[in-house]
């Protein structure tokens, strides 16, 4: 049997060498989907399925890491001139890019794609940077409150409390960890990046005016929405372990360890997956307002590409942003539907109706809003993860944290602007 399956495993392989050998044009495409994972899988379908309808295009598909990863191995890989053809770029990062002519401009491609009078407002608008579009939408979220209802059920809740407000998670929180927490359970997980920006638009305010580049940083109500979270650790109502690695939250909540988790509705897919019908989807509280960012990403083309391989690249992603790839995608993984006729879709209607919870990012969207992307931004968010960690875990009290932050964010933002 495994001789069997080695050779059919090299048969594979093969026909996949010579599918590639064969194609006339290769794309070297970097992306943060994990092969294992169900949005990995995914975009593991989508590339074949282009590939069968364009066989003289070869995908080079390759898993980078996270978005933070692809930035760094992306201005690492450019002055070498080992950039790849395409890449995933998250929605805030990539006008760093495009502002250092890095990125091609698609605004007439995309003008004269059919693709563009189907796009949803909100994902077209994610890819425009200084009026021009510089990346096609492809994976669009929000930040969900994902709950354990096993969990809250042993911790004494016949149903679900409200979880509207702070004071609505953290009171959740502590009866979880009071009653649990001698069994290794605690309330929540510590919020990432993503729900710690969500948040702070909740507590109505932001990091960076998204209209005019203000820096809120230390504008009062972040300052209150930094000084909450952190209570949330100081209590422990949460798990510090994710405040030093944000990638051990969703491990922490899928092995029963967390009642609540904040995260991007992107995760849904592994979500489901790991827990079924235990799980819940519920949008993200609302403090003072109703605000969520959207995140996710959009695929972009390196300048320097071949101009045959900028047109192979472009035919993908017009492909990856089709309602037939986009139904694929948001029902295998949660994301949010970029396309106007994705849900006439038959496996993406199947999915509405059938998931609970996978609609809730797509409510939010009556209220959320897209986020800044000139370069600071990409600064910022790389700084913001030492300055949390000095909150949370208690080193430096959020009000010094956060001014400084402040200060140093419009420095920076200064510099990049000469």
């Amino acid at each position: 049997m495994k001789k069997l399956s080695a050779l059919l495993l090299a048969g594979a392989v093969s026909v996949m060498a010579q599918a590639a050998f064969a194609a006339d044009t290769t794309v070297e495409f970097w992306h943060s989907f994990k092969s294992t994972a169900s949005n990995g899988k995914a975009i593991g379908e989508i590339i074949a399925n282009f590939e069968k309808a364009n066989p003289d295009i070869h995908i080079d598909s390759q898993f980078i890491g996270n978005y933070d990863d692809i930035v760094a191995k992306l201005q690492a890989a450019i002055p070498a001139r080992r950039a790849p053809d395409a890449v995933i770029m998250e929605v805030t990062r990539y006008g760093l890019f495009a502002d250092r002519g890095v990125l091609d401009d698609l605004t007439n491609q995309l003008a004269n794609d059919p693709l563009s009078a189907d796009l949803f407002g909100f994902a077209r608008e994610v890819g425009v940077y200084d009026g021009k579009n510089y990346i096609v939408p492809f994976n669009s979220s929000t930040p969900v409150l994902y709950v354990n209802t096993d969990i809250f059920k042993k911790a004494g809740f016949a149903e679900l409390p409200p979880l509207k407000t702070f004071d609505d998670i953290s009171a959740a929180a502590r009866q979880i960890t009071e009653k649990l927490g001698g069994d290794g359970v605690m309330g929540m997980t510590a919020p990432g990046q993503f729900s710690r920006w969500g948040l702070v638009m909740s507590n109505d305010s932001d990091l960076i005016d998204s209209k005019t580049g203000d820096i809120l940083i230390d504008s009062p109500n972040t300052i209150e929405a930094y000084e909450w979270m952190a209570s949330l650790v100081k209590d422990k109502l949460a798990s510090a372990d994710g405040v030093t690695d944000e990638k051990n939250d969703k491990q922490v909540f899928l092995s029963g360890h967390a009642g609540m988790m904040m995260n991007s509705t992107g995760d849904y897919g592994d979500v489901k997956k790991g827990l079924g019908d235990n799980v819940v989807v519920l949008p993200m509280p609302c403090n003072k307002v109703c605000a969520v960012p959207i995140g996710g990403a959009g695929i972009g083309i390196l300048s320097s590409a071949d101009p045959k391989v900028k047109d192979a690249a472009y035919k993908f992603m017009s492909f990856a942003a089709s309602p037939e790839s986009n139904a694929i995608w948001f029902a295998a993984t949660g994301y949010m539907p970029i396309n106007k006729k994705t849900m006439n879709q038959p496996l993406a209607a199947e999915a509405l109706a059938k998931e609970q919870g996978i609609d809730v990012a797509i409510k939010q969207l009556d209220f959320a809003r897209g986020r800044p992307r000139p370069p600071v931004v990409t600064w910022m968010r790389t700084n913001e993860y030492d300055v949390w960690q000095a909150i949370a875990l208690g080193t430096k009290d959020a009000k010094s944290a956060l001014t400084d932050f402040a200060a140093r964010t419009r420095e920076e933002a200064a510099r990049l602007a000469k």
